[in-house]
């Protein structure tokens, strides 16, 4: 009997003898687990790199989409955050520019893996961080440029 069978049959069981009274977040969960293991829930990708590459960020989301995924992107795909913010006072900017890398760290989470697009084999501070992070949580491990001198 496989994982993906016992699983679906533990969700319906539950739910044929406790109906509503059972956890729906415990149901959910479980259904959840089934829908993965049945490869019906596509692949969450988020993208890493340099927003000095804003342009390779558009070609590649519209590339992982079309294969079918789900891609978290970064929030302003048409210039640099330079180009955005570098008007702004220099404590403004830092502080944007952490909101920004924080909230991109909440996207690796939601993400199943990442997909570094380190074009020409360029990987900045703040990618380097989310390496570091999504490696620690688990995360899958894509390459725009492979093999990467960065893929330690």
């Amino acid at each position: 009997m496989t994982q993906l069978y016992r699983t679906a049959k533990r969700v319906i069981n539950c739910w044929n003898e406790f109906g509503s009274q059972f956890g729906f977040e415990e149901v959910m969960s479980d259904l959840e687990k089934v829908i993965l293991m049945a490869g019906f829930a596509p692949t969450v990708v988020c993208l890493c790199g340099s927003t000095r590459f804003w342009r390779i960020f558009q070609k590649v989301n519209l590339q992982e989409t079309l294969a079918g995924k789900i891609v978290l992107s970064i929030g302003a795909a048409s210039s640099t955050d330079d180009e955005h913010f570098g008007n702004l006072p220099r404590e403004e900017y830092e502080r944007i520019k952490t909101m920004l890398d924080d909230l991109h760290l909440r996207k690796i989470d939601l993400a199943s893996e990442i997909l570094v697009l380190n074009v020409d084999d360029y990987v900045g501070e703040s990618t380097a961080k989310e390496i570091i992070y999504a490696k620690q949580h688990g995360k899958k491990i894509r390459w725009l440029v492979h093999p990467s001198k960065h893929d330690v």
